[in-house]
């Protein structure tokens, strides 16, 4: 499925995603953005649901397209800033709403991992952790 070198750039993007809200820049409306994430990630979860639901190779190739998903909702949750000339209160709204897709994400990939897991199959990357 993935490699532990993507699985490592997922976490890094995660986390810089998740702490990059801090810095405010004349973006895009950053609400229409943020719904636009918060519909990716509400399709990303019924993915991830139709593929718990699902046997063998149809779990496997529905879990492939949630991590592609879930990868593209990142990538773009990085570049999101709150837009020049926010109030306090909707720049905290803006900087919370970031926060809370974070977790939602962050819940779905430990959430996949546990199902990588109970197929017996080790967690990602780490088969071959031991080879030099």
């Amino acid at each position: 499925m993935m490699k532990k070198q993507i699985f490592k750039q997922f976490i890094i993007a995660a986390f810089v995603a998740g702490f990059g809200f801090t810095a405010v820049s004349a973006m895009s409306a950053p609400d229409e953005a943020q719904r636009q994430m918060i519909q990716r990630v509400i399709e990303a979860k019924q993915k991830l649901k139709e593929a718990e639901a699902a046997k063998g190779a149809e779990r496997q190739k529905l879990m492939g397209e949630h991590m592609k998903m879930m990868k593209e909702t990142m990538e773009k949750m990085q570049t999101m800033k709150p837009k020049a000339g926010m109030t306090m209160q909707e720049h905290e709204d803006w900087i919370n709403e970031h926060q809370n897709l974070m977790e939602d994400m962050m819940g779905q990939m430990m959430e996949e991992h546990h199902m990588l897991m109970d197929m017996g199959k080790m967690p990602i990357g780490m088969g071959d952790m031991h080879q030099h």
